[in-house]
């Protein structure tokens, strides 16, 4: 993979209970592509996904600036979604990023947070099934596609899109 991110350092938002994968793919694609990828959570420590990975969280929310990152990846996990939305830190955190027109890759239930953040109306976007009313409650205008890039907006269903879901990451971030 070519250094495309090169320069570039982004985000990631999560807690516990995060569907591995949706971490660990995207966190794999923004690294070789030659980005610096930042594990935010709610706390620093540890976080535990669902299947068992864990992963040492690099900044607690509340201790960075989101102006400092080029991208956001907000991976699902229901749990980990749900438990995400709940922290005011992590919803502003969330909402610099879609007022700041800044590149967000969201996957399975990451959107929830996005719902929260109010960042939502006037997207064309998807998710895992389960969230098509909330967000079409919030704003957006919800599809059932493998992958949806709307104005710096990537966007996928589930696992079974990471391979399109990290190819429209990674474009939407050397964009930026």
């Amino acid at each position: 993979m070519t250094q495309r991110l090169n320069g570039k350092t982004i985000a990631f938002l999560a807690t516990d209970g995060f569907e591995d994968s949706e971490l660990t793919s995207p966190w794999n694609t923004v690294t070789e592509a030659g980005g610096t990828a930042h594990l935010i959570g709610p706390e620093k420590g540890s976080i535990e996904g669902k299947n068992g990975h864990t992963q040492d969280v690099d900044h607690a929310v509340g201790d960075v600036d989101p102006a400092d990152y080029d991208a956001l990846v907000l991976p699902g996990g229901t749990a980990n979604a749900d438990k995400i939305r709940m922290d005011e830190g992590a919803v502003a955190f969330t909402r610099h990023f879609g007022t700041e027109g800044k590149p967000i890759a969201v996957i399975c239930h990451g959107a929830w947070i996005m719902a929260d953040a109010d960042i939502l109306k006037g997207r064309r976007m998807t998710s895992y099934a389960s969230l098509k009313t909330d967000l079409r409650n919030a704003g957006a205008t919800w599809v059932d596609e493998e992958v949806v890039v709307d104005g710096g907006v990537v966007s996928s269903r589930t696992p079974a899109d990471l391979e399109a879901f990290n190819r429209e990451l990674v474009e939407a971030f050397a964009d930026a």
